[in-house]
């Protein structure tokens, strides 16, 4: 039995490999300086494998911080005033994560990614209504390996 927080939630594995492949862009909610969060570790790792990644913290956004060498944003709609944003990967806790899924949906996001242990149910079919791919409770660290896609439009061979 999977530890898995999902209700009847389901990820599909082609909805998984589409946000990966097609994704150039992502705005990460909950951005972190602090290099033991997981955030901080999955927007470099993401950075190095082809993506954009766009910092999302208000309190580091204040600060004038750069973080992996992006200017950190204080939320989604200053993010959308300057790029395209393809996925918005989010980094908070369930209770707070339907919020961002709102304003994923009210800037035109692509898709939205629940980070593992973020799961929201309605905030995710909210999503599905307005046409947004969504993944939840998972790692795009963790998928894409699985899915053998190292980039954007990138597919490593299987072995």
């Amino acid at each position: 039995m999977s530890s898995s927080k999902l209700g009847t939630w389901r990820n599909d594995d082609e909805v998984i490999r589409r946000v990966l492949k097609e994704t150039k862009t992502i705005a990460l909610v909950g951005a972190s300086k602090n290099t033991d969060r997981a955030s901080n570790h999955v927007m470099s790792t993401m950075q190095h494998m082809g993506y954009k990644v766009i910092p999302i913290n208000p309190g580091l956004a204040k600060q004038n911080e750069i973080l992996h060498g992006e200017k950190v944003y204080p939320d989604l709609q200053s993010v959308a005033a300057e790029y395209t944003v393809d996925m918005v990967d989010i980094f908070r806790a369930s209770n707070a994560a339907g919020q961002f899924v709102d304003e994923a949906i009210a800037i035109g996001a692509k898709s939205v990614w629940l980070q593992s242990g973020v799961v929201d149910e309605d905030a995710g079919k909210r999503a599905l209504d307005a046409n947004l791919l969504v993944v939840m409770d998972t790692c795009p660290l963790m998928e894409a390996p699985r899915m053998g896609i190292s980039g954007p439009d990138c597919e490593t061979s299987a072995l």
